[in-house]
């Protein structure tokens, strides 16, 4: 799992940011701001799906970009050659987390929640790791997060099944991040030709 911004993260991963954002401001102009300066285009373009999803416009078909935010902070990631979905979240305290994990993860992340000595990271951790994948799938959480499961090793998660919609388990790749004190986030992405 990487654990700070300043990591370098592997070769072909998406790039990405971490940044301020105020209570009750849009966070795609914070976004487009980043976005544009990384691709030198200062008029740039996005577009919006029928569900929602961002979509850089031409010249910058061959990327992807998402953004995610929480509490005071903002993620935005940006992939050439590949879909991208990211999630940030508050550490915090999580009651519910196991009542959660049993209606909507699969049985088996639910008894490996179960199973976990810190159980608010753990459902943290798999929660990032879900939804980026749905971000970037386009579907969000309606698509169901009972359609993937992921498992984890010593150090990381890994997505092991997944519905066919969403393509091969294991085309999508996984980053863990702790962007700064009290957050915690995910950036999936799966190369894409084409984009």
């Amino acid at each position: 799992m990487s654990l700070s911004a300043g990591s370098t993260p592997p070769a072909a991963a998406p790039r990405w940011t971490w940044l301020p954002h105020p209570h009750g401001e849009a966070a795609e102009p914070h976004a487009r701001a980043w976005l544009a300066a990384e691709l030198g285009d200062a008029g740039l373009q996005l577009a919006r799906d029928a569900r929602q999803r961002p979509h850089l416009q031409p010249p910058h078909q061959g990327w992807d970009c998402n953004w995610s935010h929480s509490g005071e902070r903002l993620l935005v990631a940006l992939a050439r050659g590949a879909r991208v979905g990211v999630d940030l979240e508050r550490l915090q305290r999580r009651p519910r987390a196991l009542e959660i994990a049993q209606r909507y993860f699969t049985a088996r992340e639910a008894d490996w929640l179960a199973a976990q000595a810190d159980r608010d990271l753990a459902f943290l951790r798999l929660w990032c790791a879900k939804e980026a994948v749905l971000k970037a799938h386009g579907h969000g959480l309606s698509f169901g997060l009972h359609r993937l499961r992921f498992e984890a090793d010593d150090s990381s998660l890994r997505l092991v099944e997944c519905d066919a919609e969403l393509g091969a388990a294991q085309a999508w790749r996984l980053q863990e991040i702790a962007p700064g004190p009290g957050y915690l986030g995910a950036l999936a992405w799966r190369p894409e030709l084409g984009l």
